[in-house]
């Protein structure tokens, strides 16, 4: 492990450590995707997931809910390739959203009509 002679070093040492390179962030809906290239002090890269949530309370407050997942270089590929295949499983099982959307319309019941309502009568 690397000695620190100083507070200054230190500090120094720190601002290496967790440093954001490259950052990018995906809106989707209600949660929000932030995809950040962070150093470590060997200045070796490693991609932190972040998922962000706003949730509100009954009072009206609201908060973040967050979830983190650090990924790291030599897991990079493994990570991807099973990605790709989940992506693939569901484009090729699952009915695309517009279609899917049409036939729940057609499937669904028809909405009841009232007639015979007088204005009086309410």
């Amino acid at each position: 492990m690397e000695s620190v002679d100083n507070k200054e070093d230190l500090k120094n040492s720190d601002a290496k450590f967790n440093q954001d390179v490259y950052s990018k962030v995906v809106r989707a809906g209600k949660r929000t995707y932030f995809f950040d290239v962070k150093s470590t002090r060997n200045e070796e890269y490693y991609l932190t997931i972040t998922e962000s949530k706003k949730h509100f309370s009954d009072n009206g407050d609201f908060h973040y809910e967050k979830h983190k997942i650090f990924l790291y270089r030599e897991d990079f590929e493994k990570f991807t390739d099973c990605l790709q295949e989940i992506v693939g499983y569901i484009n090729k099982n699952q009915l695309p959203l517009a279609e899917k959307s049409n036939e729940e319309v057609e499937s669904s019941e028809p909405a009841p009509t009232f007639t015979g309502v007088d204005f009086e009568d309410i």
